[in-house]
């Protein structure tokens, strides 16, 4: 147990801006992409305001919410489903339960009260607290709760529920009806303030929903399991050491792990004092149930110290909610003796990377100078920072005629004296295809085509995936809060040390850049380039390799400031010149990146066809040319273009700009 909790490197949130929420208990949380979504809860009465914290600003705010605004409630259910959520039931004052649906579609914020068909057989849902409601699919499940017999709100006489109801949604908003499945084997028994998740194993396919813990007139650890698919109730054999009985936890899925944080336990170790007449109390233990192999992993115990304030304190009636593989949490109460009667919420806000973070995509090149790189790579959700390293290999001379180049994928070549059409694809096999006239390349040209293979890894900007790379010495360029880095220089560390990248992965301290000696960028020289992200983890895996050339003095650099604007039938591409000529510009090409069979089987290898060569700092795309496009899936769906400069000496490196597209394809029509 203490080697495992000295794994976890919980992060408190210290800095934040907007409106924080006051402190509560009893209130539900939903995560959409970055956003964390909180809503209701009780402390000095019911709270009936949406909260919003966005986990990449660490900022809260109120968004304006409209339409059929439900009133506050707590120990309510709340599910999301894409963009919308469901709210169903919850205490909306002492001792008065609700079995109202609301639906929240958070694109608009807008609120609308939703009236589900009854059940064709037997009554929908009582009003209740404590249920669970859980979504897989288009259907929510309803289990349990606490019901008030009676119908006075003062006069609470309590009953326990373990009815089970299946809620069918329509797609996209609003819903269809109740319905109570007809299930097989034992139903687990009436209890409140339990947990229940749904996980699906990638390999079987098969959707389970777990219900574990809860309360009915004493704590329980039982963990019960639905064949979602068979309707089969069962009680899994477990491994290792069940959690002690509890009610008012959380319970996330994170991968194939379901982790269960605080909750009240029984003050008594052997946790069977009845909650009428024992005592009870909140823990800060945090357990992880393997749901491939049903063993239970202790992380955190009820009893174990935290004078150093590293880790949540204990709470029960909290919130927790997974956004990637991070966990966060929020409030809930610290503590209860009804000897006191009194009760203190929590203020804080806690999160827990659960695994090292993956690997981002390769890196991209903005520009290139003859001493510099402008790069940039996608972001990585819930991430502190990210790695980055390069490895360099000798300046390569210049050839006449040859420009140093920064084009991913590609080097952009001049057909010279001819209209030919040019696909331009680089690699070790393939260099140049010519499609159009039946024409030998000017003189000129077939040096440039010559000179490129010899140094096709001089200029690509391919995935390289050759062996002999593990081997080399890679060298800290530094570690970065945002996705994009100006390159001019990298760390050189003492022989005797490991690259930064090792040392953070084995969790010792990073070491002081301002003590290491710098190293600038050589001109003309290839730089291999690979990110990792880093979370409370460590490092993860590293990214493909990319490679880059700084240019070389003499030619221009890469244009800037790429605009497209789009038209009824065509775009129109515009660009600055370049900052650094480096004597006269003769001409531009611009290219587009377009289908073909070679992307087919190699969809790392784009094929560029150059739609423009002339003066002017602009050109029209039409929509015979964007017809044929190839949609760029490496990140976010784009079409490429890339636009080079020339001068005397020929041509410098490339600008490649993305054109981001919408979830369908372009066909020829804008």
């Amino acid at each position: 147990m203490a080697a495992a909790a000295a794994g976890l490197s919980w992060r408190r949130v210290s800095s934040f801006t907007g409106p924080v929420p006051r402190s509560r208990h009893g209130h539900r949380a939903v995560a959409i992409r970055e956003l964390v979504i909180i809503f209701g809860g009780g402390n000095e009465g019911i709270a009936d305001e949406l909260h919003v914290y966005n986990t990449v600003t660490n900022q809260w705010f109120l968004p304006a919410v409209r339409g059929d605004i439900p009133p506050g409630c707590a120990a309510h259910g709340f599910v999301c489903d894409g963009t919308r959520i469901l709210v169903f039931g919850g205490m909306v004052e002492y001792g008065r339960y609700s079995n109202d649906l609301y639906e929240l579609q958070a694109s608009r914020w807008l609120w609308k009260k939703v009236k589900p068909q009854a059940p064709s057989t037997g009554s929908p849902p009582c009003p209740r607290l404590g249920h669970s409601f859980s979504l897989y699919g288009n259907k929510c499940y309803l289990f349990g709760g606490l019901a008030n017999e009676s119908e006075d709100s003062n006069n609470n006489i309590p009953r326990y529920l373990n009815d089970f109801y299946e809620l069918e949604l329509q797609h996209g908003s609003g819903v269809v009806g109740w319905s109570i499945p007809v299930t097989k084997g034992i139903l687990p028994s009436p209890r409140e303030s339990h947990t229940a998740i749904v996980y699906c194993r990638k390999d079987l396919g098969n959707p389970k929903m777990y219900i574990f813990g809860g309360m009915c007139g004493c704590r329980l650890n039982d963990l019960w399991e639905l064949d979602i698919e068979t309707m089969t109730w069962s009680r899994p054999e477990t491994k290792g050491t069940v959690p002690l009985p509890r009610s008012l936890h959380t319970a996330n899925v994170i991968g194939n792990k379901m982790y269960v944080f605080g909750g009240w336990v029984p003050q008594s170790a052997g946790g069977e004092i009845s909650a009428h007449d024992g005592e009870w109390k909140c823990t800060g233990s945090f357990s992880y149930l393997n749901l491939d192999t049903t063993e239970w992993i202790g992380l955190i115990s009820d009893c174990q110290e935290d004078k150093s304030n590293l880790l949540p304190g204990p709470r029960a009636g909290h919130c927790a909610v997974a956004v990637g593989t991070r966990l966060y949490i929020w409030s809930g109460r610290d503590g209860y003796r009804k000897a006191w009667n009194n009760q203190v919420c929590c203020k804080d806000l806690w999160y827990l990377d659960t695994e090292k973070p993956p690997a981002p995509s390769q890196v991209q090149l903005i520009r290139a100078t003859t001493n510099s790189f402008q790069v940039k790579w996608d972001e990585v959700p819930t991430v502190e920072g990210y790695l980055l390293q390069l490895h360099a290999d000798l300046p390569v001379p210049s050839v006449a005629g040859v420009p140093g180049t920064g084009v991913p994928e590609t080097s952009v070549l001049s057909s010279q004296g001819s209209s030919q059409i040019t696909l331009l694809s680089l690699s070790s096999n393939s260099l140049l295809k010519v499609e159009g006239k039946e024409k030998v390349a000017a003189p000129e040209n077939k040096i440039t085509q010559e000179t490129m293979k010899n140094h096709a890894d001089a200029t690509g900007f391919k995935e390289s995936n050759a062996p002999s790379l593990l081997d080399r010495q890679w060298y800290d360029v530094g570690i970065f809060k945002n996705n994009s880095a100006v390159v001019s220089q990298f760390y050189l560390l003492p022989e005797e040390t490991l690259n930064i990248s090792n040392k953070v992965m084995e969790g010792a301290d990073v070491p002081d850049y301002r003590l290491l000696k710098k190293q600038d960028l050589f001109p003309g020289t290839v730089y291999r380039f690979r990110v990792a992200a880093i979370n409370g983890c460590g490092v993860g895996p590293f990214s493909k390799i990319s490679e880059f050339k700084t240019c070389i003095p003499g030619f221009p650099g890469a244009p800037s400031t790429v605009k497209i604007t789009k038209s009824v039938d065509c775009i129109h591409l515009s660009w600055e010149p370049p900052a650094s000529p480096s004597g006269n510009i003769l001409e531009y090409s611009a290219y587009l990146a377009i289908r073909s069979t070679q992307l087919q089987e190699n969809p790392s290898q784009l094929v560029f066809m150059r739609i423009y060569c002339g003066l002017k700092t602009s050109c029209i795309v039409t929509a015979a040319q964007l017809s044929n496009a190839h949609v760029d899936y490496t990140s976010r769906p784009a079409i490429v273009f890339r636009i080079s400069a020339k001068n005397e000496r020929g041509y410098g490196p490339a600008t490649q700009v993305r054109w981001l597209q919408g979830k369908v394809r372009f066909q020829g029509s804008i």
